[in-house]
């Protein structure tokens, strides 16, 4: 939203829904409710469960990042070691 100050007046409908408009349009979002019937409704990310150990742990998540700036620079490994040994590799760490 570009005024975040900026106060819209809206009714809701007999199942208590409220239309927010575009800019909340197919997005994820923390809905708050106080005590004071006032409700604060903020744009949120949601991460699978199972990638949340990647931001859990700041050194996988800076090696990661690392990688990919290297790849999108086109820096690559000289000696790669090949698509056979990734697979193996792969199986491996799956278990």
């Amino acid at each position: 939203m570009t005024n975040r100050n900026r106060a819209r007046y809206t009714f809701a409908d007999s199942k208590g829904r409220v239309t927010l408009g575009a800019n909340f349009e197919n997005r994820f979002v923390i809905v708050d409710y106080h005590s004071d019937g006032e409700v604060i409704i903020r744009l949120a990310r949601v991460l699978p469960e199972r990638e949340s150990w990647l931001y859990e742990n700041p050194r996988a998540l800076a090696s990661v990042r690392r990688g990919l700036n290297q790849a999108r620079k086109g820096s690559f490994a000289k000696n790669s070691p090949g698509l056979k040994k990734a697979v193996k590799l792969a199986a491996r760490l799956e278990g």
